[in-house]
């Protein structure tokens, strides 16, 4: 083959090449273009769900109203229901300390309220009798969002009793206690209510809201189950014991009876070789 030859051969592949990777190119231009307007169609349809799904949330919170206030009524009837379910909640337990579980025992009635909308905030409500640490009858919280979706909260004033801040006790035992009591008394469970710096972060209002208010009575039950669980065996246990302990006296006095035997065994063949000893005795004197 001549060199002329070869040249054109070889920018022939070269533009045959070329003209390969344009065309796939293309074809990958075309294909990301496709792939974006099924994006937007999946996104139209995402919005409309959310849209639709909202709008079951709302009639279905509705319907449960009622029952919600049915339930209230009944755990009305319950001393200390809802401070048992909070110190039987691993996350809300860690937050309270001994004098809130004390002003707690007055807290009656909780209530967690969605917004109509639902997408713009809920609030709770601790509903309390008379107490020896503050005024209020109700205290609550409120989470809301704007329209540009910033979250904020705002709650209600404690109107503490004199000398029955419990808040600024919380600061004063750790100031005086220093560093080496901090991890042991946790912040007052109250100062949750003037605490507003990260309203999108608020873990307390989250878990009383998706997990405490939707079942309560799980957690209430947690103590409970275990209180009679301990009083089922209680129960059931006893005669077996009582059969063991028994069988451990009949041991014990089948065990005195061997060695007593064995006792005046060896007693016997003591004297046995008592006698023994005698005769030799007296033979040896003949």
């Amino acid at each position: 083959m001549s060199a002329s030859a070869a040249k054109v051969s070889k920018k022939e592949l070269n533009s045959n090449y070329d003209g390969a990777d344009e065309t796939s190119e293309k074809e990958q231009q075309e294909a990301i273009e496709h792939i974006d307007e099924v994006q937007n169609e999946i996104d139209r349809l995402n919005e409309q769900a959310s849209e639709e799904i909202l709008k079951v949330e709302q009639k279905y919170n509705k319907l449960r109203q009622p029952f919600f206030q049915k339930r209230s009524e009944l755990i009305a009837k319950i001393p200390n229901f809802w401070v048992t379910t909070f110190v039987n909640h691993p996350q809300v337990s860690a937050l309270l300390g001994e004098e809130d579980e004390e002003a707690l025992h007055y807290l009656t009635r909780v209530e967690v309220t969605e917004f109509e909308d639902i997408k713009s905030g809920y609030r709770i409500d601790f509903y309390f009798d008379e107490n020896p640490y503050f005024e209020n009858k109700v205290l609550s919280k409120e989470f809301h969002l704007n329209e540009s979706g910033d979250p904020s909260s705002k709650s209600t004033e404690i109107k503490w009793k004199s000398g029955k801040d419990l808040t600024k006790r919380s600061s004063q035992t750790q100031n005086k206690a220093g560093k080496k009591r901090q991890h042991e008394e946790p912040e007052s469970f109250f100062t949750w209510f003037t605490d507003h710096s990260d309203a999108g972060a608020d873990e307390l209002g989250e878990v009383i809201k998706d997990d405490i208010w939707p079942n309560p009575l799980q957690y209430y039950l947690d103590r409970k189950m275990v209180q009679f669980t301990h009083l089922s065996r209680t129960c059931l246990v006893p005669d077996m014991d009582d059969e063991e302990a028994e069988g451990e006296d009949d041991d014990d006095e089948e065990g005195l009876e061997d060695i007593d035997e064995e006792g005046d065994e060896d007693d016997g063949e003591e004297d046995e070789d008592d006698g023994d000893d005698g005769e030799d005795d007296e033979g040896e004197d003949d």
